[in-house]
C-alpha cells in the first residue's frame, strides 16, 4: 500500500457546485432569445436571394450565383477573423457588456444591409454583421457554463443552441414572407423593395435586447466547476488548447460539417424553388415550408442530442461524441437521397436528414465548454469559432454557386456531401480522448505538470461518475466511466 499523501491540486480548493447558480434560468433565457434573434438575422438573407440577385445583377449574368454565395463568405471572413480578439477579450471583461455592443452592431448593420443601394455595399454590410457575432459567439456560452454545473451542461447547451434550428427557420420563413407580402404594398412599399424589410424590422428587438444586457451581472469565471479561474493564462497555456486531442478532433469535425451543412443551407431554398421545383411553386411557400421543417425537426433534434449525451455520459464513453457522429453518418445517407428523391416527397427525406445533421450540435458545444479550463474557454470557443468558418463555410456557399454556375445545384452538393461523413469519422475518433480531456481540463493550466495534478481533478469532477485513481494515475476497479 502507498502511503504517500496526494500531491494538492489547485483544482480541490474551489467548493463543488451542483445546482445552477442563482438567477442562471433567467440568463439562459435571455441568452436564447438572443441567440434566436441572431441567426434569424444571419438566414434572412438566405430566404431573399432571388429577389438580391434581381436587384443587383441582369438575368443574363452567368456569374450572379457565384457573387451573390460572396455574401456569405463576407459574413463568415469578419467572423472568423474577429472571433479570436474578443474571445481573448472575454476571457478579461465583463461578458455581458460584450454581448451589448454585438448585438448593436449586428443589429444596426443587419438595418444597413436593407438601405444597399449597391451589392459591394451590402457586402460590407454583411461584413459589420459578421463583426457583432464575433463579439457574442465566444462570451455567451462561457456565460452559462459559468451559471451551470458540468453534469447538466449538455441539456442546457442544447437549449441554448436550439435557436439555431428555430432561429434559422424563422429566418427562412420571416425573409419570404416579407419579400412577397402584399400588406407592404399596402403601405406604399414597392412590390421590388419588399425584401429590404426583412433586414429593417430586425433592428428594434435587437437593441432592445442589446439594452436588456446591461441588467444582468456577470457570474465568476469557473466557479461551477471547481476550476479556479484567477490564473492568467500564458501563450503557451492557450497553444496547449490545440493540443487537446478532443478539442482538435471536434473542431475538426464542426469544420467539416459546417463546409457541407452551412454551404448547403445557404442555398437550399434558391435551389428547391429555382432548380427542383422550377419556380412552379412561390418562393413564400418553398421558405415557410423548408422553415417548418428545420424548426421542428432541428428543435428536437438539437434537444435530443444533447439530453442523450447527457443521459449516457456514466454508459458510453466519450457519449458526446458518439451521438454526434451517428447523427453525421444516418444524416449523409439521407442527404444524398435528398437530392433524387421526386417531391413532394422529398420533403419527407429532407426532414429525416435535417434531424440527423442537427443532432450534435448540443454534444458537440458541450464538448468545448468541458475540454477547456473556465480561464481559457471563452478563447477556446473563439478559436474554435476560426477554424471551422475559416476551413468550413466561409467559403462553401460561393464554391456551390461556382460549380451551379459551370454545371447544376445538385452537382454542387454532392461535391461538398463527403464533407458530412468525414465529420462523422472525426467524432467517432475524439471519443476514446474525451474521458481524459474532460479531467485536465479541471486542472488550472499553469498546474498541469504537478505530479498527480490530473488524478487529483478527476476526483473532485461533480459526482455523476466518480473517477478514482491510486498514486500512478490508474483508474482502480469501482469507477465508473463518463464523458
Amino acid at each position: 500500500m502507498n502511503l504517500q499523501p496526494r500531491p494538492h491540486s489547485p483544482a480541490a480548493d474551489t467548493p463543488r457546485v451542483a445546482a445552477p447558480l442563482p438567477g442562471a434560468y433567467s440568463a439562459l433565457v435571455l441568452l436564447i432569445v438572443i441567440n434566436l434573434v441572431n441567426y434569424i438575422d444571419r438566414y434572412n438573407l438566405s430566404a431573399v436571394l432571388p429577389h438580391v440577385k434581381k436587384a443587383f445583377f441582369a438575368e443574363d449574368n452567368d456569374w450572379a450565383n457565384t457573387l451573390t454565395g460572396s455574401l456569405a463568405t463576407a459574413f463568415m471572413v469578419a467572423y472568423m477573423v474577429f472571433a479570436p480578439f474578443f474571445g481573448w477579450l472575454a476571457d478579461r471583461v465583463r461578458r455581458w457588456w460584450l454581448i451589448a455592443f454585438g448585438i448593436g452592431v449586428w443589429s444596426l448593420a443587419t438595418a444597413g444591409s436593407g438601405l444597399a443601394a449597391a451589392f459591394w455595399i451590402m457586402f460590407l454590410t454583411r461584413c459589420l454583421v459578421g463583426i457583432g457575432e464575433a463579439a457574442y459567439g465566444p462570451a455567451a456560452p462561457t456565460v452559462i457554463s459559468d451559471l451551470f454545473p458540468l453534469a447538466r451542461r449538455g441539456s442546457v447547451i442544447a437549449w441554448f443552441y436550439m435557436a439555431i434550428p428555430v432561429g434559422t427557420a424563422i429566418g427562412f420563413m420571416f425573409g419570404g414572407y416579407i419579400a412577397e407580402s402584399p400588406l407592404l404594398t399596402d403601405f406604399g412599399i414597392h412590390p421590388a423593395d419588399r425584401w429590404r424589410w426583412a433586414f429593417y424590422l430586425m433592428l428594434p428587438p435587437g437593441l432592445l435586447l442589446a439594452a436588456v444586457c446591461f441588467l444582468f451581472r456577470e457570474p465568476k469565471r469557473g466557479q461551477v466547476d471547481q476550476a479556479a479561474s484567477e490564473v492568467k493564462p500564458t501563450f503557451t497555456d492557450y497553444l496547449s488548447i490545440l493540443r487537446t486531442p478532443s478539442y482538435l478532433l471536434n473542431t475538426l469535425g464542426m469544420t467539416a460539417m459546417a463546409f457541407s451543412v452551412g454551404g448547403v443551407a445557404y442555398w437550399m431554398p434558391t435551389y428547391v424553388f429555382e432548380y427542383r421545383l422550377n419556380e412552379t411553386v412561390s418562393l413564400d411557400r418553398v421558405t415557410f415550408i423548408f422553415g417548418i421543417i428545420v424548426v421542428v425537426t432541428g428543435l428536437l433534434a438539437t434537444l435530443a442530442g444533447g439530453m442523450l449525451g447527457d443521459l449516457l455520459r456514466t454508459k458510453v464513453r466519450g457519449s458526446y461524441f458518439v451521438v454526434s457522429a451517428v447523427g453525421m453518418l444516418l444524416g449523409f445517407v439521407l442527404f444524398l437521397l435528398t437530392l433524387f428523391v421526386p417531391f413532394p416527397y422529398a420533403w419527407f427525406v429532407m426532414a429525416a436528414a435535417i434531424f440527423c445533421l442537427f443532432f450534435n450540435t448540443g454534444p458537440t458545444n458541450t464538448i468545448l465548454c468541458n475540454v477547456v479550463h473556465a480561464s481559457m474557454r471563452s478563447t477556446g470557443f473563439a478559436l474554435n469559432i476560426f477554424i471551422i468558418h475559416a476551413f468550413g463555410d466561409a467559403f462553401s456557399p460561393t464554391v456551390i454557386g461556382y460549380v451551379a454556375d459551370l454545371s447544376n445545384f445538385t452537382t454542387a452538393f454532392l461535391v461538398v456531401s463527403g464533407m458530412i461523413l468525414l465529420s462523422g469519422l472525426l467524432w467517432l475518433w475524439g471519443a476514446i480522448h474525451l474521458e481524459r480531456d474532460t479531467q485536465n481540463a479541471l486542472v488550472p493550466p499553469n498546474c498541469r505538470n504537478q505530479p498527480g495534478s490530473t488524478s487529483r481533478a478527476a476526483t473532485q469532477n461533480d459526482g455523476s461518475a466518480e473517477f478514482r485513481r491510486d498514486s500512478v494515475g490508474r483508474p482502480s476497479d469501482s469507477g465508473q466511466r463518463g464523458s
